[in-house]
């Protein structure tokens, strides 16, 4: 696997592409830029941070790495979740902040074409400026970057109507590994000329190329959107009827889910109260559509039958001020929990839906089996679970040992319910090792030998799946 050291030549060459100022050495900035979310035993070394401003300065940067064999880890605002950003075997870490352009907005083709830097909720804003609208929802919205999303092809709370990342890239412009420019896709709806290499760079992590210009389709705004918090006493009853509203209602847009736990935690961290903290599950709907009365009447329906099934409340948010306390108490659990333990760890589980109160059980016995808080929340729309195991008391020893243990065993479990170990969160460095539980060997090998024909000299984001698996094995 290629690993050959970053020499002052190569850092002059690369200056001179750049520009002064936009490549660096200091050791501020390879701290910096040697780690996302993931908890810091995953921090990686880079020897150099370059910050192009132009697909040709990729361009140029790729093919002296490629003809250097120096390792090139793309890197966004490092929100990420899995280290997938982090440099596992130090030399270049290419960071697009600087590539932050709205380029187009095409109000007749409904489609918008951006740079990989843009943050994802400033391009949402110029969509919905227009009357359009980009419905993909993450929980970091405010300061991850599009082209992050579409390494993770990143899902977040509106899946169960809208989607995942993927489902909205029409267009891509990518440097390859080896320094070549080329075009994928474009503003056609329909296009089944040759395989779909948009849909194989989707999810790739970095490790097939830099996506550099990134077109996405957009629809048209809903008129009205409500909010609803749900608590229950059971998450049996919970997942029972949302699985029958699934197959009734179309305005569901998300359904989220939160425990007594994360409730609680995002609680403390905002200062905020939300009714029956206590109860085993709360769950968040949202509705969209775009007749008023039609999604008034579809929550009214929803309300019916929730307060038959179970619940012992419902409440609806219909103004700004209610439904952000709402939200923003959800998106906030992983940093609640954060700030209120000195480890943690975000997990990204799937099962099928109706196998959630299953793997909330197995989850909850396994916990205990290994003695760990281990608050749930997540998409329980589309079997998306966050299982965030905290450290309590242990210090980084025992907390690593006790929970590479838990998270083995539950990946085991989760294979035993139709599920995998990732759903938006991606594979990195952190789930790479677990791979074999869940894809077999000519799969992996399938996929280490794309992997090979894309990147022959292994430069691109190197030490993560598939390379690091074929190495293992």
């Amino acid at each position: 696997m290629t690993n050959n050291p970053v020499t002052p030549e190569l850092v002059q060459r690369i200056e001179q592409i750049v520009g002064e100022g936009y490549a660096s050495t200091a050791p501020d900035d390879l701290e910096k830029y040697g780690l996302d979310e993931i908890e810091e035993r995953y921090r990686g070394a880079p020897e150099l941070v370059v910050k192009p401003r132009t697909t040709q300065e990729v361009a140029a940067i790729v093919t002296l790495a490629n003809k250097h064999r120096i390792p090139v880890t793309p890197r966004g605002a490092g929100t990420g979740l899995s280290g997938g950003a982090v440099p596992v075997l130090k030399g270049i870490v290419l960071s697009l902040e600087r590539m932050d352009q709205i380029l187009e907005l095409d109000l007749d083709n409904m489609m918008i074409t951006v740079e990989p830097g843009v943050i994802l909720a400033d391009m949402m804003r110029a969509a919905e400026a227009k009357g359009l609208f980009y419905p993909i929802d993450v929980s970091t919205l405010d300061s991850c970057q599009v082209g992050g999303t579409i390494a993770e092809n990143a899902g977040g709370a509106r899946a169960v109507k809208y989607g995942l990342t993927g489902d909205w890239v029409y267009g891509m412009e990518l440097v390859t590994p080896t320094g070549e420019i080329i075009e994928l896709g474009g503003k056609r709806i329909k296009d089944v000329t040759g395989y779909n290499l948009i849909q194989l760079v989707v999810g790739s992590e970095g490790t097939l190329g830099v996506v550099t210009r990134i077109t996405f389709r957009l629809t048209v705004k809903p008129r009205c959107s409500l909010d609803l918090l749900v608590p229950f006493d059971e998450l049996d009853d919970a997942v029972s009827l949302i699985l029958e509203l699934l197959r009734r209602e179309q305005s569901l847009v998300a359904m989220e889910f939160m425990d007594d736990l994360s409730v609680q935690a995002t609680e403390r961290y905002l200062n905020i109260s939300l009714p029956h903290h206590d109860s085993r599950a709360h769950l968040l709907l949202q509705l969209d559509g775009m007749d008023e009365d039609g999604v008034w009447r579809a929550a009214e329906r929803i309300y019916e039958r929730l307060r038959e099934g179970g619940a012992k409340e419902v409440y609806a948010a219909d103004n700004r001020l209610t439904r952000e306390k709402l939200w923003r108490a959800r998106r906030n659990i992983a940093e609640a929990l954060k700030a209120q333990n000195t480890y943690v760890s975000v997990e990204d589980i799937v099962v099928p839906r109706a196998k959630i109160p299953e793997m909330a059980r197995n989850l909850l016995e396994l916990s205990q089996r290994h003695g760990l808080v281990v608050p749930i929340y997540g998409h329980i729309g589309d079997g998306n679970l966050h299982p965030t195991p905290v450290s309590g008391d242990r210090d980084e020893g025992t907390w690593a040992r006790d929970l590479d243990a838990f998270v083995g065993e539950m990946f085991h479990v989760v294979r035993a319910l139709g599920g995998n170990l990732t759903a938006e969160h991606g594979v990195g460095l952190k789930r790479t090792k677990y791979l074999p539980l869940t894809l077999d060997a000519a799969t992996l090998s399938l996929m280490a030998g794309l992997k090979r024909v894309w990147d022959p000299n292994e430069i691109m984001n190197p030490g993560k799946f598939p390379s690091a698996v074929e190495v293992a094995a």
